[in-house]
């Protein structure tokens, strides 16, 4: 599958490695505007693994290069205190997709540090994947990549569940950050 990644950074450099060994053809790029709408434009599948208060910038930057394609909506909806951006009545994915109207808006990749994105595992267990999508189709891909970087790939329901997930995603960021269990943990589902 051509992939784009959105984010240079930690999390896109992850997602990155964890793609590329499976036989994607994924093209990560930074923060010039010319790169990202090429990259889009390409793309079959885009992840934007951006600050979530980047997301504005990046819609313009788009534009309708992601009409009728999957956009997996990899960010944290946190305030620069590290404190969460939306709360419990829409999520950053939902008002993505008011800003992305044509696109299959995915929230995934959120609730897992950058050190586990790559292999889907942390200390040799296996972390969930969690998706949350309103269009079939864009879940179905988004929840394949995931299984095949490595996650248990799990079908977090339709896209308001990013209200959930996105909170998940900030207590995971305290748990490591503020409690001290660092970025090597992450969250399981047993099932």
């Amino acid at each position: 599958m051509n992939i784009a990644i959105i984010g240079k950074g930690n999390v896109g450099s992850a997602i990155e490695a964890g793609l590329s060994g499976k036989g994607h053809d994924v093209r990560t790029v930074g923060r010039d505007p010319q790169a990202v709408r090429s990259a889009a434009e390409q793309a079959e599948l885009v992840i934007l693994a951006v600050p979530f208060g980047e997301i504005d910038n990046l819609v313009g930057e788009l534009g309708d290069t992601v009409s009728g394609k999957t956009v997996v909506d990899a960010t944290n909806a946190l305030t620069p205190e590290y404190d969460l951006a939306i709360g419990f009545e829409t999520s950053g994915a939902e008002e993505l997709q008011k800003k992305l109207p044509g696109s299959k808006i995915v929230k995934a990749f959120n609730t897992a540090f950058a050190s586990a994105m790559s292999s889907g595992r942390i200390n040799g267990q296996q972390l969930a994947g969690l998706v949350a999508a309103n269009d079939a189709d864009a879940k179905s891909k988004v929840l394949g990549l995931l299984e095949e970087i490595g996650f248990d790939p799990i079908d977090a329901g339709p896209l308001a569940s990013a209200r959930l997930l996105e909170p998940l995603g900030v207590l995971n960021i305290k748990l490591g950050f503020v409690q001290g269990y660092g970025p090597n943990s992450g969250f399981q589902l047993v099932h």
